[in-house]
């Protein structure tokens, strides 16, 4: 009997977010071999999504694999649940109340549809293509526009009974904080460790420092990608501004660590860009904040792939 070459072998991985979705064909080795892009906003409904999605996609699957070699669909989506394949009251999509998404995905292309939150994706796209490369406990964190987590241990991610374990980007942080912009709570993680809540931090501290850089710009044009660049012009406030978060991230992983002692922390996503401005006060608040018997064990690595790129693989490993 022939051996089946697993590299002819593809899953489609898909990464759903609110302006936009990238999508990728993915070989067994990790490889993308084609991937595209549409924009969410654009459909209404799921299915109407899914039928632009197939028209794009069908005569990809055709030349790369065709329909046999064709394994199934991963997706990763704000709110999805790996347990039931739908997506659930995700505030930033168009598609509101409980989505079957995947029933619809399986229909429209006649093969299996795994799902999990985006998150989570990008935690097995590092464990079977990234820095997590044969660990069996560690946590990802996604620090984008806002902060998303996975949690590995024991080589399983961890979803709970319902499949919405994992939020620790709504964990509080600062009882009677900062007011989160979406959900009303008061002094989550995401408040201030996420790219908008740098741009918050930037913008109160900025009006504290007259003489910062951050005041040469418009106040509609701060972001963390401006406090990135007055900071490695020598800029204190801009400096003070990943410091400050990163005291903010450090003493919420602190408690992550001794939740589920990982043998490392991922950290993902743009805000990374700022490499040790937030980098350093992270590890110096963790570990300050760590029992003795948890100090200098927890890895606190930048994620290997590329942003682009990790929640299409991380997807596509739901389906193998």
């Amino acid at each position: 009997m022939a051996l089946l070459d697993l590299s002819k072998q593809v899953a489609l991985g898909i990464d759903i977010g609110g302006t936009n979705t990238k999508y990728g064909l993915v070989n067994h080795r990790g490889e993308i071999l084609e991937k595209g892009s549409l924009k969410t906003e654009d459909y209404p409904t799921a299915e109407e999504f899914a039928d632009a999605l197939y028209e794009k996609v069908s005569p990809l699957i055709m030349k790369h694999c065709g329909q046999r070699h064709f394994d199934g669909i991963g997706v990763g989506a704000p709110n999805a649940n790996f347990y039931t394949g739908t997506i659930e009251q995700a505030p930033n999509l168009r598609w509101k109340g409980v989505i079957p998404f995947a029933k619809i995905m399986t229909e429209k292309f006649g093969v299996p549809c795994k799902m999990t939150n985006d998150a989570n994706a990008a935690a097995l796209g590092e464990m079977m293509f990234g820095a997590a490369r044969g660990m069996k406990d560690f946590i990802m964190m996604t620090l984008g526009t806002g902060v998303g987590s996975g949690i590995v241990s024991n080589g399983r991610l961890i979803y709970g009974h319902d499949g919405f374990a994992g939020e620790l980007g709504h964990t509080i942080v600062k009882p009677g904080g900062r007011k989160h912009w979406s959900t009303g709570s008061e002094g989550s993680l995401e408040a201030y460790a996420s790219a908008t809540g740098i741009t918050i931090t930037a913008k109160k501290m900025r009006a504290e420092f007259p003489t910062s850089m951050l005041n040469d710009y418009p106040e509609e044009e701060i972001n963390s990608k401006v406090v990135y660049e007055c900071a490695t012009k020598g800029d204190p406030t801009a400096i003070e501004v990943f410091r400050y978060t990163g005291q903010k991230l450090g003493e919420a992983l602190a408690n992550f660590v001794m939740f589920s002692s990982p043998e490392a922390i991922l950290l993902f996503g743009g805000v990374i860009k700022a490499g040790d401005f937030i980098l350093k006060p992270t590890k110096l608040h963790m570990e300050r904040n760590l029992l003795p018997i948890f100090r200098n064990k927890v890895k606190l690595v930048f994620s290997e792939l590329d942003e682009a790129d990790a929640a299409i693989l991380g997807a596509s490993a739901l389906v193998w």
